[in-house]
């Protein structure tokens, strides 16, 4: 997608580029002289691999020091994570650098071509591969809008969250649901996978028996909130893909609202990896509770890593599993059923 387009530019280095993924061609950049701001792990440890220096979040940048000559910024879905990016690569260049900005039509960048061109001065427009790529002239500080900064969101029920997290205006009503259906005493020790922002964890905290909560996420600014918003000292929390996630020891417990996305791109098998990864998480006698929309098909990969597995509750939209008798080794077609009670 991106490298299609980004040999068309000749950046300056040192160079900042914010939000590539690991799949992203860059070969146009020496990694000696870039710096790549990446909060997903996946991506953030594939880029690394590849020599880039690699900064977590947007807030980890340095000020407009002359770190940096050029930039260029990948645009997100999210408009107010779209401008907190573009804030911050201005922030970082001095006046007179060139700051690329590239995205697909899907992703809005005709909007942001035209909103830029209100803003600064606007050239070298390209366009290739169902997307565009465009050089702003940074003008002297103060030529964006105060509020494209990237800023924390305070929710009315004081939960913090950030542009472009998931549900980042309020909680999402697939964990809420999921929430609704946990025991009123959890297991010892539980592992919340994909813990967002932190909500589901902090119900599941709320429950009497918990001595130990591995709250495991992938998105750096996600945790980074989750960290405000669940200050209980049984929390522990790892930056770290899901899906890969391993514990010395195993846990009695899991419970998970898996993503089936990957950016735009919808991909089921997310949701089974995230299943694969529960099991080896889990004691034989240890026990999954998770949520899905209803029309994903688990069952299958349920079957395959759980021996027992039912539906205990939902709607017309989601799908509240539990499962326990995990197992590593795939189990015999048709060995495990989903069951309704």
């Amino acid at each position: 997608m991106a490298g299609s387009r980004l040999d068309l530019i000749a950046p300056v280095a040192p160079a900042l580029l914010i939000g590539a993924r690991g799949f992203d061609d860059l070969s146009g950049f020496d990694p000696a002289s870039s710096t790549v701001v990446q909060g997903l792990r996946p991506d953030h440890d594939a880029l690394a691999g590849r020599g880039f220096t690699l900064l977590p979040t947007l807030g980890d940048l340095p000020p407009g020091d002359g770190t940096f000559q050029s930039a260029v910024v990948f645009l997100p879905r999210a408009r107010a994570l779209a401008r907190a990016r573009i804030a911050a690569a201005a922030a970082a260049l001095p006046t007179g650098a060139a700051l690329w900005i590239d995205g697909q039509k899907t992703d809005g960048i005709d909007a942001v071509v035209k909103e830029m061109r209100g803003l600064a001065p606007v050239d070298d427009v390209q366009a290739r591969g169902h997307g565009k790529i465009f050089r702003v002239t940074v003008p002297a500080p103060g030529w964006l809008p105060a509020d494209w900064a990237a800023a924390d969101t305070r929710l009315p029920d004081g939960f913090v969250t950030r542009p472009g997290l998931f549900s980042a205006d309020g909680v999402d009503p697939a964990s809420a649901l999921l929430a609704a259906h946990l025991p009123a005493k959890m297991p010892t020790r539980v592992v919340d996978l994909g813990a967002g922002w932190g909500w589901l964890s902090a119900q599941v905290l709320a429950r009497p028996g918990i001595e130990t909560l591995h709250m495991v996420e992938a998105d750096a600014d996600a945790l980074a909130c989750a960290r405000l918003n669940v200050t209980d000292p049984r929390a522990r929390f790892h930056w770290a893909d899901a899906t890969t996630f391993a514990l010395p020891e195993p846990v009695n417990g899991v419970v998970m609202n898996p993503p089936f996305h990957d950016g735009r791109a919808a991909d089921p098998k997310l949701g089974a990896r995230f299943i694969r990864a529960a099991a080896s998480l889990l004691t034989g006698a240890g026990r999954l509770w998770m949520v899905a929309n209803r029309h994903l098909p688990y069952e299958a990969a349920l079957a395959e890593h759980f021996g027992d597995v039912a539906e205990i509750g939902g709607d017309n939209r989601f799908k509240i599993i539990s499962a326990t008798g995990a197992r590593r080794a795939a189990a015999p077609k048709g060995a495990s059923r989903l069951r309704r009670r």
